[in-house]
């Protein structure tokens, strides 16, 4: 049994061996051969030197050189044309003709306000339009250029008063304040020019009312004799109409506010004083202790 079995043993080497032989062609006909690059870069440091490979660039390669100083422009100077080559041409005087310019499109054009325009006023006489008027007294109108006295009126003067029972009352400030409410926010037609200048005395109207009229009717002035108001006046006055009625009754007027204390004198200084206190104003109490 023994020698059968070296007998085997021995059989069985070459046979292993054959098999070997015969799987390692089988596999280099079918596969392809798959080769690896090393990447030690030691060894290709070495493997390279002696040889023609080109080197490596450096990091700053890609930053680009600056451009080379252009050369400065020259300048160009402008020179005279000589006007018998170069000029205009030429155009005989009798083809100009000088117009006159164009009006504005509207009066918000014009450097400075409208001015006054004619009216006819409701008794047929022309008129002067006077836009935002003002009373200085009742029955004279302030506007603009213009300063007018109402004609047929004796005017009411700012600083008149009247007596009413024996008591005095500011019935000229009255009556300039009735006419400067009448006259708020309207236009006055007056006969004066369109150019403005003070009137002596001149008839107006504000709308179809005649200003002296209502003046008169109202009390707030005195009809001029002989004039066209006096039978106006006479009524007025027979029903105590302005200035001729009664003193304006202030009693539901608040009374006046009562009268504070003298000021206190303030201090010539609050600085310290030369020992070193300071003054203390005099209006407030000093720190208690």
């Amino acid at each position: 049994m023994r020698f059968l079995h070296i007998v085997l043993t021995a059989l069985a080497i070459p046979l292993m061996v054959a098999l070997v032989v015969a799987g390692g062609r089988a596999l280099k006909g079918g596969e392809s051969v798959v080769t690896v690059d090393r990447i030690d870069p030691g060894a290709d440091t070495m493997q390279q030197s002696g040889s023609d490979a080109a080197p490596e660039e450096p990091a700053t390669s890609a930053i680009t050189a600056p451009d080379a100083p252009q050369p400065p422009k020259p300048v160009l100077h402008s020179r005279a044309i000589d006007p018998d080559v170069v000029a205009p041409p030429g155009t005989p005087d009798e083809e100009l003709e000088r117009v006159e310019p164009r009006a504005p499109l509207s009066d918000i054009a014009l450097a400075g306000p409208p001015k006054p325009r004619k009216s006819k006023m409701p008794d047929g006489q022309d008129g002067t339009k006077l836009v935002q008027p003002v009373a200085s007294a009742a029955g004279v109108i302030q506007a603009k250029d213009y300063s007018v006295t109402v004609s047929g009126i004796d005017v009411v003067k700012d600083d008149e008063t009247c007596s009413d029972a024996g008591k005095s009352w500011a019935c000229g400030t009255r009556a300039r304040t009735a006419f400067r409410a009448f006259l708020r926010g309207r236009t006055v037609v007056c006969a004066v020019p369109s150019q403005g200048h003070d009137a002596a005395s001149t008839k107006c109207w504000v709308g179809n009312k005649d200003v002296g009229e209502w003046l008169v009717e109202n009390g707030w002035a005195r009809a001029a004799q002989g004039g066209p108001y006096v039978e106006a006046g006479d009524k007025a006055r027979a029903a105590r109409k302005g200035i001729f009625g009664a003193a304006p009754d202030l009693g539901g007027l608040p009374a006046l506010p009562a009268a504070t204390g003298p000021v206190p004198n303030a201090p010539e200084t609050i600085l310290p004083a030369e020992d070193g206190a300071v003054t203390p104003p005099t209006d407030q109490q000093a720190p208690a202790q």
